[in-house]
C-alpha cells in the first residue's frame, strides 16, 4: 500500500522482495515483458537477434579484414607483383658458387600442405574433443560451439601463418641476398664475366632464359622453409602443452614436442645442404618462426588464457546464459 504524507508525496511501502523482482524485470532484455508509458506489456527481442549487424558480427568481419591485410605481402611476392632487389657481388666469392641441386628434400607443396594439415587437423580434433567431452562453450555469436571454438583457434593459427610468411617474403624482396647457387642458376662463371678477384660486380646479365630462376636465386634471406616449419611445428607443440592434460602424457607429450621441433630443424638444415640458403638465412628463419609462434600462442590465441567456470554459486551465474556447473566458457 502507498500512503500520502502531509506534503503530498507518496511513500513506497512495497516489500523488499517485490522491489527486487521489479528491478530484475526491468533489467532483463531477452524476451522479457516490459511496460510502456500506457501500461501495456510487450515483449522485447535480444539485440543479437533483432539487429542484423551486431557488435560481434562486426568484430568477426574486422578479423577477416585483418587476415587479408596481413597476407598482402605474401601474395604480392607469390604472384610476382614485386621484383626482388638486384644486389651485386664480389668477384671470386665462393659462397654463391655452389652447384644448383636437382631436387628438394622438402618441396614447397609438402611443406605447406604438411604444416597446415598436421597442425590444423590436430587443433580441429582437440577443439571438437573439448566441446564434446569437456563441456567447453563459447560466447561468440555463432550458436554452434564446435564452429565457434574452431574459428577462434584455427583463425589465430592462420593469422600467424599469414604474418610469418609476409615478413619472410618482405625480407626476401627488400634484401635480395644471393643464394649459394646463384652462379649456377644464372648459368655464368667468374671467367665468363671477365672480372678480377675482389672486384665488385654491381649487375650481371644471366644466361638463363627463365627469369623466374634468376628471381628465385635472389631470395636467399631469410629461409621461408625454416620460418614456416618452425612456426607450424612449434605452435603445435604449444597447443599440445595447453590441451594435452592427460596424466599418462608425462613423457609422451614432451616426446611428441621434441619430434615436432626436430622436423622443423631438419627442414631448415635441408636448405643448407641443398645449397639453397646460407646458414644465417636458416638461423634467422628459425628465430622469426619461433617468435611468431610464441606471440600468436600466448598473446592472440586463447589456449593459455583461463576460462571461466560457471555455476559455482547462484550469484556467479549470468541471467542471460544459465549454465551447469560442469561447463566452461571461453
Amino acid at each position: 500500500m502507498q500512503k500520502i504524507n502531509s506534503g503530498g508525496t507518496h511513500s513506497n511501502t512495497l516489500p523488499r522482495d517485490a522491489e527486487l523482482q521489479l528491478r530484475l524485470a526491468d533489467s532483463r532484455g531477452s524476451g522479457e515483458g516490459r511496460e510502456n508509458g500506457a501500461g501495456i506489456h510487450y515483449l522485447t527481442q535480444p539485440e543479437d537477434q533483432s539487429s542484423f549487424c551486431t557488435k560481434r558480427k562486426m568484430l568477426v568481419g574486422l578479423d577477416l579484414i585483418c587476415l587479408c591485410v596481413a597476407s598482402i605481402p605474401f601474395f604480392a611476392c607469390e604472384l610476382k607483383a614485386v621484383k626482388p632487389y638486384k644486389r651485386g657481388f664480389f668477384c671470386g666469392d665462393t659462397s654463391i658458387a655452389y652447384p644448383l641441386p636437382k631436387s628438394e628434400a622438402v618441396p614447397d607443396t609438402l611443406l605447406i600442405a604438411g604444416g597446415i594439415a598436421i597442425t590444423g587437423l590436430t587443433i580441429a580434433l582437440g577443439e571438437c574433443y573439448r566441446v564434446r567431452f569437456r563441456g567447453v562453450l563459447s560466447r561468440a555469436f555463432v550458436r554452434n560451439h564446435y564452429v565457434s571454438c574452431l574459428y577462434k583457434e584455427l583463425g589465430s593459427f592462420l593469422f600467424g601463418c599469414c604474418v610469418g610468411q609476409s615478413l619472410t617474403n618482405m625480407a626476401k624482396l627488400s634484401v635480395g641476398r644471393l643464394r649459394p647457387n646463384f652462379l649456377s642458376a644464372c648459368n655464368i662463371t667468374y671467367a665468363s664475366i671477365n672480372c678480377k678477384p675482389g672486384q665488385y660486380v654491381p649487375e650481371v646479365t644471366c644466361n638463363e632464359s627463365d627469369h623466374k630462376v634468376e628471381e628465385e636465386a635472389r631470395k636467399s634471406f631469410f629461409s621461408g622453409h625454416a620460418s614456416f616449419a618452425m612456426y607450424t611445428m612449434l605452435y603445435l607443440a604449444f597447443y599440445l602443452q595447453a590441451r594435452l592434460s592427460w596424466r599418462g602424457a608425462r613423457l609422451l607429450r614432451p616426446l611428441v614436442q621434441f619430434l615436432l621441433v626436430m622436423v622443423a630443424i631438419y627442414t631448415g638444415l635441408s636448405r643448407i645442404f641443398e645449397n639453397r640458403h646460407h646458414p644465417t638465412d636458416v638461423l634467422t628463419g628459425f628465430i622469426q618462426g619461433g617468435l611468431t609462434a610464441y606471440w600468436v600462442a600466448f598473446h592472440i590465441s586463447s589456449m593459455f588464457k583461463p576460462c571461466a567456470r560457471t555455476g559455482q554459486s547462484p550469484t556467479s551465474m549470468s541471467l542471460e546464459s544459465p549454465l551447469s556447473s560442469q561447463q566452461t566458457v571461453c
